[in-house]
């Protein structure tokens, strides 16, 4: 995808690394193939994201690269173990990228949204953490709109201008 849009438009300016999937559970409930999955989208995504761009933002000397992490690779609660550790793992390759990429004018950028209503829920396996999340998410989780918002602030400030880590909740979010 990256590099049709660079043969379409010339150059890339931006690429959102939202790879993300989060079956929540106990780690005791040993659901080894979904944390197999977890590292394979969350962190392997992340990292293939970077490896399609990377090259076309060098060469231009300029780019932001935009990667999504949680509040979960913040805080750590009750099932988020594994979830939360793909999420510190996707802070601390942003981290390391931008360390890297300053000699070619790139800016990186880790999102971390707390309760945000979409989808992601319904991939937890577990009838019961399912449900808790639901419930909780569905009472005081934001829009997806607002993570759309968040990012495009990134965006938006000026090429001398590195936002490096945004951390966003809804007002009632306690974790």
């Amino acid at each position: 995808m990256v590099d049709s849009a660079v043969e379409k438009f010339g150059h890339v300016d931006v690429i959102l690394n939202n790879a993300g999937i989060m079956p929540l559970s106990p780690m005791d409930r040993l659901n080894v193939d979904e944390w197999d999955n977890m590292v394979d989208v969350n962190i392997k995504g992340v990292l293939n994201g970077i490896a399609a761009a990377l090259p076309h933002m060098k060469e231009q000397m300029s780019g932001h690269i935009i990667n999504t992490a949680s509040v979960a690779g913040h805080k750590i609660f009750n099932g988020s173990a594994v979830y939360s550790a793909t999420k510190f793992a996707v802070r601390a390759l942003s981290e390391g990228l931008r360390m890297e990429v300053k000699p070619y004018n790139i800016r990186t950028t880790i999102v971390s949204p707390g309760a945000v209503k979409t989808e992601l829920l319904d991939h937890i396996s577990e009838a019961d953490v399912q449900q808790a999340n639901k419930d909780y998410v569905g009472a005081v989780g934001l829009s997806p709109e607002s993570f759309a918002r968040v990012v495009a602030f990134a965006i938006s400030q000026p090429e001398d201008m590195d936002i490096n880590e945004i951390i966003f909740r809804p007002t009632a979010q306690e974790l």
